[in-house]
């Protein structure tokens, strides 16, 4: 009676043991695809930080009131902004400059056009809404010029705007990720009036600059070194004191040729209007929104800084975000700055800016705006952007008006 007893437990014993290999096969199975699964999404992630992205539509045209030259968008955090703006689209105009807003529901907004649509315009649905409001130089109404910048890449075009009267303190506009210069027209006039020369520049695989030989971007590790050429440039026409203005990404590029530029003698100060300040910051940000896992935004990161993931992504060289994180480098700088900043800013984060006049309230002056989003400060309230920046420049003894 116990043998069979004893031949019927170890049967199941030995069925036990193989429903537990069965399950832990599985298992392991479930967690090599997961982390397939997550090494996808993070090479993903990593590779749209890195690739020029195009102009991608983020709103709707409902209608176009010819008549009463008025426009109706889909609402969104963007569109429903107070303040002057720009729309991209395509059909008989590809870019309209928008002016207040003349009504607003829960889905739409009713904004002025500002620049003439005709009874037979045909507009494309899909559009995308912008802060640009000026997409030509022409449009700023000061005499300007265009010049090529001799780079490490070739010649990369860019606007001169000379001042009223002779000067030797310029201003540098480097624009931000995914744009072009023309971005940065905004901030042309206010320093034009204090009597300084703007010079608006390009830089490598912005679409307007040449491409560098992996054709994606460096978020600023490389691409400084066109705005170093620009403030050599500068340099050459005369300039003692430069003040270098980035927006966006190209507050990351302002503060590396602070940190790098053998320039960095003439670099009077610089004005960071929603800046990269740490790109780290920006991921984990990112990541929230679209409600990844914390492990994706480690492992893009390590793709980003690593050899490996520059030969995955194709971007030719590892970038140092460690070189990157302006806090954590900010006891060596060493110019003044003045950042701009809404901590509704919706793309870049405020934290790194306010983590860095924590770090730097020596150097450091922050102007904190609200609900005005990203590089759109100027749109939503352009007296005090205009203020901020004027006060500053003139309690440097920069201005020249």
């Amino acid at each position: 009676m116990n043998a069979p007893r004893r031949a019927a437990g170890l049967r199941a014993t030995q069925r036990g043991a193989t429903g537990i290999r069965i399950a832990l096969s599985a298992l392991s199975l479930t967690l090599a695809a997961s982390a397939a699964a997550l090494g996808v999404v993070s090479l993903r992630v990593a590779r749209t930080v890195v690739h020029p992205a195009g102009r991608l539509p983020d709103t709707r045209i409902v209608r176009v009131d010819s008549a009463a030259q008025t426009v109706t968008l889909a609402r969104t955090p963007d569109t429903a902004l107070p303040g002057r703006y720009g729309l991209f689209t395509v059909g008989s105009v590809d870019y309209v400059r928008l002016g207040s807003i003349v009504g607003a529901d829960e889905i739409t907004v009713t904004r002025k056009l500002l620049t003439h649509v005709a009874a037979d315009g045909d507009l494309a649905p899909d559009a995308a809404f912008s802060g640009w409001y000026y997409d030509r130089p022409e449009q700023v109404h000061r005499p300007f010029r265009t010049v090529d910048i001799d780079t490490g890449v070739g010649p990369c075009p860019a606007w001169e705007f000379a001042a009223p009267a002779a000067t030797d303190v310029w201003v540098i506009q480097v624009h931000g990720r995914g744009t072009t210069k023309a971005e940065a027209l905004r901030a042309v006039p206010v320093f034009h009036d204090l009597g300084i020369t703007s010079l608006v520049v390009s830089y490598r695989n912005d679409g307007e600059a040449p491409q560098s030989a992996s054709g994606t971007y460096a978020l600023g590790a490389t691409e400084w070194r066109d705005l170093d050429a620009a403030i050599g440039y500068a340099r050459r026409q005369g300039a003692r004191h430069v003040i270098v203005m980035g927006w966006s990404m190209g507050g990351a590029l302002a503060l590396q040729a602070a940190l790098e530029s053998p320039h960095a003698d003439v670099i009077a100060g610089l004005v960071l209007e929603s800046p990269v300040v740490d790109w780290r910051t920006v991921l984990r940000f990112h990541a929230r929104l679209m409600r990844l896992p914390a492990p994706v935004v480690t492992v893009a990161q390590s793709a980003l800084a690593s050899n490996w993931g520059a030969a995955v992504l194709g971007s030719g060289e590892a970038i140092p975000l460690d070189s990157l994180d302006a806090v954590a480098r900010a006891g060596e700088l060493r110019h003044p700055m003045l950042v701009l900043h809404s901590d509704d800013d919706g793309f870049v984060p405020s934290d790194a800016s306010h983590a860095l006049a924590a770090a730097r309230p020596d150097l450091v002056t922050i102007e904190t705006f609200h609900v005005a989003r990203h590089t759109k400060l100027w749109n939503y309230d352009e007296t005090r952007w205009v203020t901020a920046i004027a006060d500053w420049v003139r309690a440097r003894g920069l201005a020249r008006d």
